[in-house]
C-alpha cells in the first residue's frame, strides 16, 4: 500500500499533464484558473510551472519547508522570549523606580522630622537659656539684697559703736569734770540722740 507521501507527485504530474486539455477546452477564462489554463497553453510558461512543480516537490522532500517552518517557529519563539524578557526588565524597573520613590519620600519624612526635631530642640534650649538668665538674675538680685542688708547692718553696727563710743567719751567727760547732775542728763540726751 502506498502512502500518501508517494501518491502525491503521481497526483501532481497527472495535473499538470492535464492542464494542456484543460486550457484547450475552457479558452483562458480570468483569474487563478484562466492564468493556470494559459501557462499550459504557452510551452516557456508550462516548462517555467513545471519547473517551478518539481523545484518544490523537491524541496519538500528535502524537508525545506520543515526546515523554513522550524526556522520561522524559532524565529517567533525567540521574539516572544526576547518580549517577555523585556517585559520583565520593564517589571523591574517599575519596581527599581517605586522602590527608589518610596526611599525618596522615606528621606524626605525624615528629613522633615529631623527638622521639627531640630527646631523643638532649639525652642527647649532658648527655653532653658532664659530660665537659667532668669534664675541667674534672682540669684544676683539675691546676693546684691543680702549685701546691701549686710552693708546696712554694719553701717548700723558702726552707728552703735560710734554712738558708744560717742557716749563712753561723755562718760568719762562727765566724771572727769564731776560738775553737775544736769550734765549728766545732758550727756544721757547726747547718748539717747546717737543711738536713735
Amino acid at each position: 500500500m502506498r502512502t500518501l507521501k508517494h501518491l502525491l507527485p503521481l497526483v501532481i504530474l497527472c495535473a499538470v499533464t492535464a492542464l494542456p486539455a484543460f486550457a484547450e477546452a475552457e479558452g483562458h477564462g480570468e483569474g487563478f484558473m484562466g492564468g493556470l489554463a494559459y501557462s499550459a497553453s504557452d510551452p516557456v510558461t508550462f516548462v517555467a510551472f513545471l519547473a517551478l512543480v518539481v523545484f518544490l516537490l523537491i524541496a519538500a522532500r528535502m524537508g525545506a519547508f520543515k526546515t523554513v517552518i522550524g526556522g520561522l517557529d524559532s524565529r517567533s519563539s525567540a521574539i516572544a522570549a526576547e518580549l517577555e524578557e523585556a517585559r520583565n526588565l520593564r517589571e523591574r524597573a517599575a519596581e527599581a523606580l517605586a522602590h527608589a520613590e518610596r526611599r525618596q519620600q522615606d528621606a524626605d519624612k525624615e528629613a522633615e522630622a529631623m527638622i521639627d526635631q531640630a527646631k523643638a530642640d532649639a525652642k527647649q534650649i532658648m527655653a532653658e537659656a532664659r530660665k537659667d538668665i532668669a534664675d541667674r538674675l534672682v540669684r544676683r538680685e539675691a546676693l546684691a539684697e543680702a549685701r546691701i542688708a549686710r552693708a546696712e547692718a554694719e553701717a548700723t553696727e558702726q552707728v552703735r559703736r560710734a554712738a558708744a563710743d560717742a557716749a563712753v567719751a561723755a562718760a568719762r567727760r562727765i566724771l572727769s569734770e564731776d560738775i553737775s547732775v544736769d550734765q549728766f542728763e545732758a550727756a544721757a540726751r547726747d547718748i539717747d540722740r546717737a543711738l536713735s
